[in-house]
């Protein structure tokens, strides 16, 4: 897949898909919307202190990388699931500036993000335990995890560039696989989506956006 880089607002990296006209984060600023959208309304509002999380889309890492940031700040341990069918090339991974902009002193372990192996645990500090797998996750029957998630970043690409990411299999097959309370944050606040989700079995709620957004949505598994 073609990429090309960006600055956004907030200074950090996102990367641009000529083919799909599609960038991996907000232009507003890709650290301030992960942030926002998967930290704060997602990680921050799980009360266990052992949290299994799931991603869908390893992307850049930035959402992991932020992730091992706060477990590491809060102590709580994270084991961190992340599908990903198409990896960034290690060269590619190694230009990006989270770890410049949010703790100098993790470079290395942002670059151990994305360098350790695929389908396989790895232990990359005390807190945070990564697992990445090349899932193609539009064929969900295909993915059968150990355990169930306590949170649930959903961070595919929009609707309009991947519809096959969201379909109702999709968010039945997410709700079957999570833990009781747990929390699913999206960027995305289409209604078809929120409905989607809530066929599921999931309470949905609308949140304000980060900048340049004007909402996101919060699934709960009651």
């Amino acid at each position: 897949m073609n990429i090309e880089f960006e600055i956004t607002e907030d200074g950090s990296h996102t990367l641009f898909v000529p083919e799909l006209n599609e960038h991996y984060h907000s232009t507003h600023g890709a650290i301030q919307e992960s942030m926002h959208v998967f930290i704060d309304a997602g990680l921050r509002h799980c009360t266990k202190s052992e949290i299994n999380v799931l991603e869908i889309g390893f992307g850049t890492a930035l959402n992991a990388f932020l992730t091992l940031l706060e477990a590491e700040k809060t102590s709580k341990k994270v084991d961190f699931t992340s599908l990903e069918l198409y990896p960034l090339s290690k060269d590619d991974a190694g230009k990006l500036n989270y770890a410049e902009l949010t703790d100098p002193s993790k470079k290395n372990v942002f670059k151990k993000l994305h360098e350790v192996e695929w389908e396989k645990w790895n232990q990359i500090i005390l807190y945070f335990s990564l697992l990445k797998m090349q899932v193609d996750f539009s064929n969900p029957s295909d993915f059968y995890p150990e355990n169930k998630f306590d949170v649930i970043f959903f961070d595919a690409f929009a609707p309009e560039k991947q519809p096959e990411m969201w379909t109702q299999e999709i968010f039945d097959k997410l709700y079957s696989i999570s833990s009781q309370n747990a929390i699913l944050t999206t960027y995305c606040a289409k209604g078809s989506v929120r409905r989607m989700m809530q066929i599921a079995g999931f309470v949905v709620e609308r949140l304000p956006g980060p900048p340049g957004k004007r909402e996101i949505l919060r699934a709960i598994k009651k």
